[in-house]
Parts: structure tokens; C-alpha cells; sequence
């Protein structure tokens, strides 16, 4: 007998004498029959163990966890069903409270995060090759401790305190995730959650008062809430007050946090010459532009803005160019704002650089690109990695860094105006333009090139993201390209006109709206991810005080000894 403690109970009745007649052996003790090997019984043969059948089962649950974990891209453009993002982590982590254990929890998580950046950077394939997958097995591992998270907090029957907690630690888990492969050397923050809202004027309210960082913060949370609706009865009252938060959040701040004030406009050009790829592909480049700015005389512009690597040589090491860019400039009547990609005059090796040209020459404003593409623009320990340019397309010679963000002042006008110029990659941090803003820039422009990835998802989502960067800083932003995407928002995130092609060749003026508001975001800086610590810490301290204890899971005791043994 078996008390309900788990424990053995005696029996109280006499036991049976066993018969004296012959007794049938245990099946394991059986001899083989004489003529057959050992092992050569139904199901015994090699591979058709109950060890091989549970190796399968994880193998794959593992290509499941990958599956599942790849789901939230289709949140991101192209495909950008915004709201697909609210619901695209309930099987993922559905999955992840139901591991048996520990390890499996962890092994989730990782597949889990390797399925979401190779989706996420799928487009990388014919420039990386392999280094996708190396790249995506290794930051994987970002989402091994969070899959023990999530498992600890959600798994089983979860108590009304651990269910609690698991609405506020397990997004807060998942920003940190963010938070550390948003490292340039990991590859930079391409592909936060929150990014995926840069149409949806709610959360790019939110964005303006904790920056992407919130906005991702309350997209996991929606998911966290849902699996409690979905898969603990027992807590629905948990799930739904979960999103109820949620929407009580993001509504008083969309409602309760205005756009910022208007003050005035800027009149800004952006020229896409449609041009890349060849032996003179940087001369055919500038000499497209230079026809389609010509295009733009007379439009009472502000600035003129060109695509990164629009000029393929230093023009301060060459006077006939640095005198073609002038005119230029004194044609339309307007500072032209270019982008290098070329060795230094003075100084040795090879600057992606942020140059302004006025009506009268050259302003003396550079910048040079701070944060460089890994593999793309340098290849990290080249010594050991050095293989990888003749497998892919890795730069054969790493670019040189910049030391400090700059804040051009654009000649003439009624007001001086101020622009932060950032170059392609940098569009993806936003401590760069917050910085920007911070320093007194009046507009932001971001010169990219996204013409390797032509026909991928890239340049939509690289354009997208400027949405972000205004949204936060309380600033219009123009993203100028050589082939596209090409576009422009207002200070409060929106976009300004439609967007051009990566087909197009032409030049677009977009008028925006100046505003001279400080968001909180640019005030106060990443402060969701420092509550994002602080939740982290006082959910492990509590782990390790025993708050999160399972109960009823008692210990099991020794088998009753019956007649049958």
C-alpha cells in the first residue's frame, strides 16, 4: 500500500506462500534460444534502444526550438506584421516551460536563439557563408540562461509569486540578451524586438520615453502574459492583469506624451544614384549624382544629401574634385553633405567619411565612421580569421575608426541649422544619435549603402530603423542611399512622404518639421535596461533565498514488496 506521502505501507494482510510449481522467469533473465545471437530479440538491434529513441525525441525537439525560435522575423520588413511580434515567443516559450529539465530548458533556449538570428540575418548568407551559422551558434548561447529562466519561472504549476515574476523577468531577460549582442564587435543591434513597431505611433510614443529598449520590453511581456492565459489555468487572473499593464502602459503614454513641438522646417534633398557593382562602379557613382543634383536647382533647399561611398577618393588630395563638388554645391544653392570612402590624405589608411561642401567650398566639417560593419568593413582578428576573404566577400583591408562624433553647421539660412551625419551600420545605436541630439544636432542624416543586399529584406529593414532614431531623440531624420531604400521622418517618427525603391535613380525633397523638444529618452538615456538589472538581480537573489521553490513535488519513496515482486 501507498500512503499519499509516497512513502510504504505494510501490509495488513498475510502474505501468500508462493507455489511450489514452476515459476516463469523475468523477461530480461530469459536464455536465447539456442541458434540466435544475444541482443537479436524484437527491437534489440543497433540504434532501436530506448537511448536512441530519446536522442531522437531531442533531436527533435532541438529542430523544433529552432523553428519556433526563427517565428518573430516575420514581424520585421519585409514581411512586417508588426502585430505577429505580440504572439511570435508564446511557442517558443511554451516549449521551454515544458523541458524536462534543466539542461533541455537551456538547450531551447539556445536552439531558439540560433533559429531567430539566422532568420534574422538570413540575407548575410552570400557575403558571410558559414560565419552566419558560427556567428549564430555562438551568440546563441546569449539565450541558454534565459531558457533556464523562463523554465524556472513558468514551468510546472507556477505559483501566483512566480507567475509575477515571470511577467517582469523574463522580458527583462530578454533585453539583456539584447543589450549584449548589441555590441558592435557581436555584430550590433540589428533585429531588437522593438524595432519591429517603427510604424505603430503607440510605440513610438513609448520610444521616446525608454528608446527601443521599452518598446521590446513590452512586446515580450504581451507574450510572457499570454502563455500564463494559455497554458496555467489556475492563473489566468495573472495573464490577463499582465496585459492590462501593458495596455494601461502604452496607452498613457501615447495619449499622456505628446509629439514633440514644431519649430519651423527643413527643406532636405536626397539624391540615390541607383548605381553599384564594377571597376568604375565609384566614378559612374558620382558622375550620376552629380547630373541628378544638378536636377535640383532652384528648389530653395536646406541641404543636399548623398548616399554612403558616393565619392571614391579623398577629395582633400584632389583639388579638381574638391572644385566639381563646390559648383555643385553653388548650383543648387545649397550645402551639399558627401560621403568618402577612400585613404586619407593625411594620414595612412582607408575612412568611410562624412564631408561638407558649401556654396563656397568646403566647410572643414568631417566625419569619420566610428563603429564599422565586422567583416563587412574590418575582419576581427584578422590573424586568425584572415581565410574568410576568400570565402565571402570580407573587406580585404579593414577601414580605419573615427574617435568622436561631429556636428556640422550648415551655412546660410535665416537660423543656423546643425546636422549629426552617421553612416550606414551606425543607424542601428541608439546612443549615437541620442549623442547627436544631446550635442545640439537640429537634424540627423544617415548616409547608407545597402547595395550588396540588393534584393533581400536588408534595406527595408535598415531604412526602418531611422524611424526609431527619431522617434527617440525628438529629431527628423533622412536616410540617403545609393540604391535604395531612401527615406525621411518627422521628429515624432512618422514618414515623410513615400519612400524610394531600390530600383530608383532619382532625387527626392522632402520637407520636414524642425522641433527643438528633449524626449525622455534623450534626457535619461537606456534606463529600461538598468531596470532590467535590478529585476534580474532581485529575481536571482530571491532564487537563491528559496522563494521559487517548486512545492508538491515531494520525494519519492522505496516500492511496496508484493507477492508479484
Amino acid at each position: 500500500m501507498q500512503n499519499p506521502f509516497g512513502r510504504a505501507e505494510p501490509d495488513p494482510r498475510p502474505r501468500a506462500e508462493p507455489s511450489p510449481g514452476p515459476r516463469a522467469e523475468p523477461e530480461a533473465g530469459r536464455r536465447a534460444a539456442p541458434g540466435s545471437a544475444p541482443g537479436s530479440g524484437p527491437g534489440s538491434g543497433p540504434g532501436s534502444g530506448p537511448g536512441s529513441g530519446r536522442r531522437a525525441a531531442g533531436l527533435l525537439r532541438s529542430l523544433l526550438a529552432v523553428v519556433l525560435g526563427a517565428l518573430p522575423v516575420l514581424a520585421f520588413p519585409v514581411p512586417g506584421l508588426w502585430w505577429w511580434a505580440y504572439v511570435a515567443l508564446v511557442p517558443w516559450l511554451l516549449l521551454v516551460r515544458t523541458a524536462p529539465g534543466v539542461r533541455r530548458a537551456a538547450l531551447d533556449g539556445w536552439c531558439g536563439g540560433i533559429g531567430f538570428l539566422v532568420a534574422m540575418h538570413h540575407w548575410l548568407l552570400p557575403s558571410v557563408h558559414v560565419f552566419l551559422l558560427v556567428m549564430a551558434v555562438l551568440l546563441g548561447l546569449l539565450w541558454l540562461p534565459w531558457g533556464v529562466l523562463v523554465r524556472a519561472l513558468l514551468g510546472g504549476a507556477p505559483t501566483p509569486a512566480r507567475a509575477a515574476a515571470a511577467l517582469c523577468a523574463v522580458p527583462s531577460g530578454w533585453l539583456l540578451i539584447e543589450l549584449v549582442r548589441s555590441w558592435e564587435g557581436l555584430g550590433g543591434p540589428w533585429g531588437l524586438l522593438g524595432a519591429s513597431q517603427w510604424e505603430v505611433p503607440a510605440a513610438l510614443r513609448l520610444a521616446s520615453v525608454g528608446g527601443v529598449w521599452l518598446v521590446s520590453l513590452l512586446v515580450v511581456a504581451v507574450n510572457t502574459a499570454l502563455v500564463l492565459l494559455i497554458a496555467v489555468p489556475g492563473l489566468r487572473a495573472v495573464g490577463v492583469a499582465g496585459l492590462a499593464a501593458c495596455a494601461v502602459m502604452a496607452g498613457t503614454v501615447a495619449w499622456g506624451v505628446g509629439a514633440p513641438r514644431p519649430s519651423g522646417t527643413v527643406r532636405v534633398a536626397m539624391v540615390q544614384p541607383g548605381v553599384h557593382g564594377g571597376t568604375d562602379g565609384a566614378e559612374r557613382r558620382l558622375a550620376r549624382a552629380e547630373e541628378l543634383t544638378r536636377g535640383l536647382a532652384g528648389q530653395r533647399l536646406d541641404l543636399v544629401v548623398w548616399g554612403e561611398s558616393g565619392v571614391g577618393r579623398d577629395p582633400a588630395a584632389d583639388p579638381a574634385l574638391t572644385a566639381r563638388l563646390t559648383a555643385l554645391a553653388r548650383t543648387v544653392g545649397a550645402p551639399l553633405l558627401v560621403n568618402v570612402d577612400a585613404r586619407r590624405a593625411d594620414r595612412p589608411g582607408i575612412y568611410k567619411s562624412a564631408l561638407l561642401f558649401a556654396p563656397d567650398g568646403p566647410t572643414g566639417d568631417r566625419y569619420d565612421k566610428m563603429r564599422l560593419v565586422p567583416f563587412g568593413e574590418y575582419v576581427p582578428a584578422r590573424g586568425l580569421l584572415g581565410w574568410a576573404t576568400s570565402v565571402g566577400k570580407a573587406a580585404e583591408e579593414d577601414r580605419r575608426r573615427g574617435t568622436a562624433p561631429v556636428v556640422m553647421r550648415l551655412p546660410g539660412g535665416e537660423r543656423p541649422l546643425t546636422v549629426g551625419p552617421l553612416v550606414c551600420f551606425e543607424s542601428a545605436f541608439p546612443d549615437m544619435s541620442r549623442r547627436l541630439a544631446w550635442d545640439g544636432a537640429d537634424l540627423i542624416a544617415v548616409q547608407s549603402a545597402t547595395s550588396t543586399f540588393q534584393r533581400s529584406w536588408a534595406p527595408a529593414q535598415h531604412a526602418s530603423l531611422a524611424a526609431l532614431r527619431a522617434a527617440e531623440t525628438g529629431r527628423p531624420v533622412v536616410h540617403a542611399t545609393l540604391t535604395g531604400i531612401s527615406a525621411a521622418y518627422g521628429p515624432d517618427g512618422r514618414r515623410v512622404g513615400p519612400p524610394v525603391g531600390t530600383d530608383a535613380s532619382t532625387a527626392v525633397v522632402r520637407e520636414l518639421p524642425l522641433s527643438e523638444s528633449t524626449t525622455v529618452y534623450a534626457r535619461w538615456g537606456d534606463w529600461p535596461l538598468y531596470g532590467a538589472f535590478v529585476v534580474i538581480g532581485a529575481v536571482c537573489a530571491a532564487a537563491g533565498a528559496g522563494a521559487f521553490r517548486r512545492t508538491g513535488a515531494g520525494r519519492p519513496g522505496r516500492r511496496a514488496r508484493t507477492v508479484r515482486g
